[in-house]
């Protein structure tokens, strides 16, 4: 059996036009991103000598929208690239999914391939805390096809159509196996020795919905006493419009097993915790790769930058994760906190292994279409 390939459809207002995309989502490997490709079906009586072109535009809203007055404006439009369609100039061979729709839809049918730079921020989402928010937060994504004479007019509505894609970057195919460690100590005043903690993790990278596993040893050669033990992942978000950077825990575990560590002793303690969007609804600023209500929406992934480069110089929201490990030595002897980053991402599915769209499509008729609705990788859709 032949698993049909799903295709999303929209069509403009007047009918006239289109669009037609194999896929949502356009994966970032740090060196290159593969470009918005899909095929448009145009009416040639209806262009009547005007031409075609779709174009990528990003939003990158950093404010509420209902907190714009008195002429503030809390979000930044621009429009990365642009391709004339038809005619078309391009002269990149299609995808095999592309040639398959291409002799499906007929001779009106043309395929199109926007290349994006490599310096176009990830698509993230700021969980505003609202359920039904007016714009989201964050950096969305949108192609627009549209008819007219010159790439630079501006789309009226009746004949153009705009569909959300999506940035996104997956975990790098060869794994890192070095496993994270870090030693903080503390000393006290007018009091002799220190109170030493490791924290070392089983891996440097963790796939979303995996535990967390941190091994903690603790040794006590202080006059203090530790009372807990406090252990979270922490969200760390940077917004480089606005240079704002703030933090959010996502997943957190407090322990009294094994205290208080009197002077003199040791422990050794295992902490499993396991971040997910699902149970931080009520935080807002939370980072996520969709909207929470989305049945698949995560945490928004680590951002990785290629080899050589800063991930500080990354554009639009940068997101990075840490595991903090706290010892409370009471009021005086205050606390003591190692902060141990880690990556949290997807890991590349089978679909998104080639550089072009053309896997897991086999050939023949197993093109699938569904109405482009507001779905998110092909599996939820926004509740009402």
């Amino acid at each position: 059996m032949v698993n049909a390939v799903k295709v999303f459809k929209k069509t403009a207002p007047n009918g006239k036009i289109t669009v037609y995309l194999g896929r949502r989502d356009f994966v970032d490997n740090t060196t290159s991103t593969e470009p918005v490709d899909g095929v448009i079906v145009c009416d040639n009586d209806y262009l009547r000598g005007r031409k075609v072109f779709a174009s990528v535009t990003v939003t990158y809203r950093f404010g509420r929208e209902e907190d714009e007055v008195m002429g503030l404006n809390f979000s930044k439009e621009m429009q990365l690239a642009t391709q004339q369609v038809y005619p078309s100039n391009d002269s990149r061979e299609p995808t095999a999914v592309q040639e398959r729709l291409v002799k499906k839809l007929g001779a009106n049918a043309y395929p199109f391939a926007v290349t994006l730079p490599d310096t176009a921020p990830c698509s993230v989402q700021l969980h505003s805390g609202d359920d039904e928010s007016s714009k989201p937060l964050g950096v969305i994504y949108e192609l627009r096809v549209f008819v007219g004479d010159n790439s630079d007019e501006k789309p009226h509505k009746r004949n153009s159509v705009t569909l959300a894609v999506r940035k996104v970057q997956f975990s790098p195919v060869a794994g890192n196996k070095r496993q994270p460690s870090t030693l903080v100590s503390k000393g006290f005043a007018l009091s002799s020795g220190k109170l030493n903690m490791e924290v070392t993790l089983d891996k440097e990278l963790y796939y979303h919905g995996e535990h967390v596993n941190a091994t903690i040893n603790i040794n006590n050669g202080s006059k203090k006493t530790v009372k807990n033990i406090k252990c979270s992942v922490i969200q760390h978000v940077e917004v480089t419009m606005t240079n704002n950077q703030f933090t959010r825990e996502v997943a957190s575990l407090e322990s009294k097993e094994g205290c208080p560590i009197t002077p003199g002793t040791n422990l050794q303690k295992t902490f499993n915790l396991t971040p997910l969007a699902s149970s931080n609804k009520s935080k807002t600023g939370i980072a996520l790769d969709g909207k929470l209500k989305d049945t698949d929406a995560n945490l928004a992934s680590s951002t990785v930058v290629a080899a050589g480069k800063n991930v500080n110089d990354a554009c639009g929201i940068i997101v990075s994760y840490s595991m903090r490990v706290k010892l409370n030595c009471g009021a005086i002897g205050g606390d003591l906190t190692a902060d141990l980053p880690f990556k949290l991402m997807h890991p590349v599915p089978g679909a998104q292994a080639k550089v072009r769209g053309d896997s897991g499509y086999a050939g023949g008729e197993d093109l699938e279409f569904e109405d482009f609705a507001r779905l998110r990788r092909g599996m939820s859709v926004d509740q009402p």
